[in-house]
């Protein structure tokens, strides 16, 4: 089975004899359907929250499948067309065309984001966000038509009301909050537990942005509500569209310093169970993985402690 290769996380990208170090594929989402599948072209089928992966961990071809037509088309790969269809949760895995390769397997979404490059992993979420949005938007919303198809576009009409259902993101914000350590010691970061979730990681307040609410403000008011402290103008620090909450959701991280030095974090006791302060040189263990945002904004803020 011919597939697309899957990096270690922190591996270094091949190189080629005689030329410099490859560079990672260039994932390019898309949803120009107007060319038929081909048989080079990439398939990503989609069970639930799981992807398909062949033996080597990458994603197998058109060719290498049982003939469908329900592909869905979700972009480029390195100028290759990808494509997306659904398979039946809980039932085996497709034939492949070459079943000495191994058989082919199931992945969760946790495991794909952690064994992925960022451009390998934004596909795999964007199929897992396309197929899922197409099951569960199949009717209008106002009239209860079946929706129809909106040419070139991840939408759908209602052929009778006009009704137009883009597929949307979740926008939801989280933020390392700092504060000036004791004399002599590294600033200290603000940790908290949720309730729910992985709740053995200390992580990042983060939450939803509420309509009619700009980031900055959703900043403040998840940081009140949860943690019930006060802050200074939150930074932008940068974005990604998948990562523990599975596709779907793009998280935008911030910092922000606490306005009060010596305020304490109290928790909302609904969604988080504990909330903490660490010197930035003494961080728990138990710290969200290297793949997400938290982790990114977790180690920024590791790195540039003031000692």
């Amino acid at each position: 089975m011919t597939t697309a290769p899957v990096p270690a996380p922190d591996a270094e990208p091949p190189a080629t004899p005689g030329s410099a170090t490859v560079t990672e594929p260039v994932f390019v989402p898309g949803a120009d359907g107007s060319g038929p599948p081909q048989p080079q072209h990439f398939a990503l089928v989609v069970a639930g929250r799981r992807l398909l992966l062949g033996a080597d961990g990458g994603f197998p071809r058109i060719g290498d499948l049982p003939a469908r037509s329900d592909w869905v088309p979700l972009g480029t790969l390195d100028g290759v067309p990808a494509w997306g269809a659904a398979h039946p949760d809980g039932e085996e895995p497709p034939a492949v065309a070459s079943p000495n390769d191994g058989p082919a397997r199931w992945t969760g979404w946790p495991a794909l984001a952690a064994e992925m490059s960022a451009p390998l992993a934004a596909l795999a979420g964007r199929a897992l966000q396309v197929i899922t949005w197409r099951r569960s938007h199949r009717w209008c919303g106002a009239c209860r038509t079946e929706l129809a198809e909106v040419p070139g576009e991840p939408a759908r009409r209602c052929p009778d009301c006009g009704l137009y259902v883009p597929m949307q993101l979740s926008p939801a914000v989280l933020v390392a909050v700092t504060r000036a350590g004791p004399a002599g010691r590294p600033d200290e970061l603000l940790l908290v537990r949720h309730s729910y979730g992985p709740t053995e990681l200390w992580a990042l307040v983060a939450g939803f942005v509420e309509a009619g609410e700009t980031l900055e403000a959703a900043v403040h008011r998840e940081v009140g509500e949860e943690v019930g402290l006060t802050l200074t103008e939150p930074a932008y620090f940068g974005s990604q569209p998948w990562a523990m909450s599975g596709p779907g959701v793009l998280l935008t991280g911030f910092t922000a310093t606490s306005a009060d030095p010596r305020a304490e974090p109290v928790v909302d006791g609904r969604e988080l169970v504990a909330a903490r302060w660490f010197p930035l040189d003494a961080l728990p263990a138990e710290l969200p993985p290297g793949y997400s945002i938290s982790r990114w904004l977790i180690d920024a803020a590791r790195a540039g402690a003031r000692r």
